[in-house]
């Protein structure tokens, strides 16, 4: 029996009048990959902020490595390495600096050198920070959560600005790094990516927790909501996602060309 790495029960959160989480339990075991999916303002990024032990919940428990995440932060940190989807550096920094500054935070960091080549940034190392492209950013961000070698990944929009060819080597690395044991969490608005990675799905909608199982039993529970004659065995997860997923208004070019 893997190891539990994350337990979430009954998370409540609430931002003055806007009730962001109601009542969500779920877990992720050692080696395992779960991705939330849902709409924007869906609850997402505020469970996974309370996960990080960066929010403090207003009601249920969260255990990550069996401690309070908000209460002992610093411990949690220890073995947490956390990718968010926008992060600011020090303006004039060096790619390598700014790895040689964050590899001195950690007792036994991992080598930077070799995920910089890994990364395909090792030609970009002299480079501002400030001065790389998007996607550039956004590996630099993942190496950066990889360095104190983590049991636990928290990934906030993996591959956002990451062309097809860079996203697929990011997609096999993060599928080895499972199979080293180590229990990844991740928020992804691609349901491809999520269709390749994922062993379980937390469904979201309105704060609620829909669903919270494996890619098959996610299936299973699409095919109970939808008529018959509109079903299809061979569906994608991302048209399983857009069948029971609520209506939203949505721009339209109509009448302006």
């Amino acid at each position: 029996m893997a190891e539990e790495i994350v337990r979430v029960e009954n998370l409540d959160l609430a931002y003055k009048n806007v009730h962001a989480v109601k009542g969500v339990s779920f877990s992720v075991k050692a080696g395992e990959i779960v991705a939330i999916i849902g709409q924007n303002g869906s609850g997402k990024t505020s469970t996974v902020e309370c996960v990080e032990g960066l929010r403090k919940p207003d009601g249920g428990q969260i255990r990550v490595f069996n401690k309070d995440p908000w209460l002992r932060r610093g411990e949690v940190y220890k073995e947490m390495g956390v990718q968010l989807q926008e992060a600011e550096y020090p303006l004039k920094i060096r790619v390598e600096e700014l790895c040689g500054l964050f590899a001195s935070f950690y007792e036994r960091p991992a080598d930077w050198e070799l995920l910089l080549a890994q990364m395909g940034l090792d030609e970009k190392r002299k480079r501002p920070v400030h001065k790389l492209s998007s996607g550039e950013k956004q590996r630099l961000s993942i190496l950066l959560s990889l360095m104190e070698r983590p049991k636990l990944l928290v990934l906030d929009e993996l591959t956002t600005g990451l062309d097809p060819e860079v996203r697929q080597n990011m997609w096999k690395s993060f599928g080895n790094i499972r199979k080293g044991g180590v229990a990844i969490l991740m928020v992804s608005h691609y349901l491809d990516e999520v269709e390749v990675l994922s062993d379980k799905i937390l469904y979201l909608e309105k704060g609620e927790r829909q669903f919270f199982g494996t890619k098959q039993e996610f299936r299973e529970y699409v095919k109970t909501r939808v008529p018959a004659g509109e079903w299809e065995e061979t569906f994608s997860l991302e048209k399983l996602y857009l069948m029971i997923t609520p209506k939203t208004a949505g721009l339209t070019m109509e009448g302006i060309l």
